[in-house]
């Protein structure tokens, strides 16, 4: 088990019944706050479709030309794992995305937001989120009428 280590004034990644690692909050956080930006490396939307291709869960998509990779060390962001339940979303504003409060999230909760995945092999990306509405997949909400029942 590894030690919290502080990513910013509002979260701390440690360790994570979700996945692997996780950002927590460190302290109250207010509905609406602008948690952290998911930062990363710019792509034009082909290096990053070969990325995807490649497995990288990563990719953000900024525009119709521009894509950003968020798979750097430098971008703690990217411990920020899914739920079906998520206290956060992600905002594109001005080429810049930013996890954003959806609620007010205690301190020691762990952040999250739904990845919004679509229906293109679902089944290979298990839900791990542990909520109490839990679909088993990760896979945007506005999709999940779609599933096969």
């Amino acid at each position: 088990m590894l030690a919290a280590e502080t990513v910013s004034e509002w979260a701390s990644a440690k360790d994570s019944p979700i996945h692997g690692r996780g950002l927590f909050a460190r302290v109250r956080i207010a509905a609406g706050t602008y948690v952290i930006e998911y930062v990363g490396e710019k792509l034009s939307k082909q290096p990053a479709a070969e990325e995807c291709e490649r497995g990288n869960e990563y990719i953000f998509s900024l525009d119709d030309e521009f894509d950003l990779n968020g798979n750097v060390e430098w971008n703690p962001a990217r411990l920020i794992n899914h739920s079906c339940c998520p206290n956060c979303e992600a905002e594109l504003i001005d080429q810049h995305v930013w996890i954003v409060a959806l609620r007010d999230i205690e301190a020691g909760e762990e952040i999250t937001f739904n990845y919004g995945y679509d229906l293109e092999d679902y089944r290979e990306h298990a839900c791990n989120c542990g909520s109490s509405n839990c679909v088993g997949f990760i896979l945007a909400e506005e999709l999940l009428p779609l599933l096969p029942r």
